[in-house]
């Protein structure tokens, strides 16, 4: 019997490569993001370990590209997980800065979900899983933009869950807190954060529960706040 394909967009490190990684186990892998040789290292990894990893460079902002790259794949799974972030005050935000937060974090979720979610519905079988954050309920200094596009994120989420579950297709949205990668550089000890492994550990989660049940909402964090010297 065939594998099932899940593809991950930001695979190439962090979060996305971690959950490439783990559903390889059980799934063919699409891996996209834009770095052509993280790529090829991640799909080297999962060969390596007896997977199947086809990979696609794409910037998932360019919706056009997005088209051409994918539309018409038949995919099961799909993780939107490709995510920037500059935080800092509204007023010190470039042009630039806000619209790339709006076009990866937002904007690309109606791209690649519009290109793959068709084939899902037209079979009855698939599931759509968002990696958002508890900036989609939360507010902070200099998130004016990140914590906007995260609660967007979840509008779209759970209205997309309330018009696909009858045709047997699945949305959920994972919601972490601080989580220990390269999206948010940080100074000093990181060891109270989430890590990338957690995060794609709470992925399989959501995929495995049988057909029945959707856990369509998943909130993580940290078990303990950072200690401030």
């Amino acid at each position: 019997m065939a594998r099932e394909t899940a593809l991950v967009t930001g695979a190439s490190r962090g979060i996305g490569r971690a959950t490439a990684l783990r559903l390889s186990a059980a799934y063919d892998i699409v891996a996209v993001a834009r770095d052509e040789g993280e790529l090829a290292s991640l799909a080297s990894e999962i060969t390596i370990g007896g997977g199947s990893c086809r990979t696609i460079a794409l910037d998932i902002a360019d919706e056009g590209a997005v088209q051409a790259a994918l539309r018409g794949l038949a995919v099961d799974v799909l993780v939107n997980n490709a995510g920037v972030a500059t935080m800092k005050p509204f007023l010190e935000l470039s042009s630039a800065e806000w619209h790339r937060m709006v076009d990866v974090n937002f904007n690309a979720l109606f791209y690649v979900t519009g290109a793959l979610l068709p084939g899902m519905v037209e079979r009855r079988h698939g599931f759509v899983i968002t990696i958002g954050s508890l900036a989609g309920r939360n507010t902070f200094v200099g998130g004016s933009c990140y914590a906007a596009t995260k609660h967007a994120v979840n509008g779209f989420s759970e209205s997309l869950m309330l018009e696909v579950r009858d045709a047997n297709v699945r949305v959920a949205v994972v919601m972490p807190g601080s989580v220990d990668t390269h999206l948010t550089p940080s100074t000093g000890d990181q060891s109270w954060k989430l890590t990338s492994n957690q995060i794609a550990d709470a992925v399989w989660y959501l995929i495995t529960q049988p057909d029945s049940v959707l856990v369509s909402r998943l909130e993580m964090r940290p078990a303990k706040a950072p200690r401030h010297r």
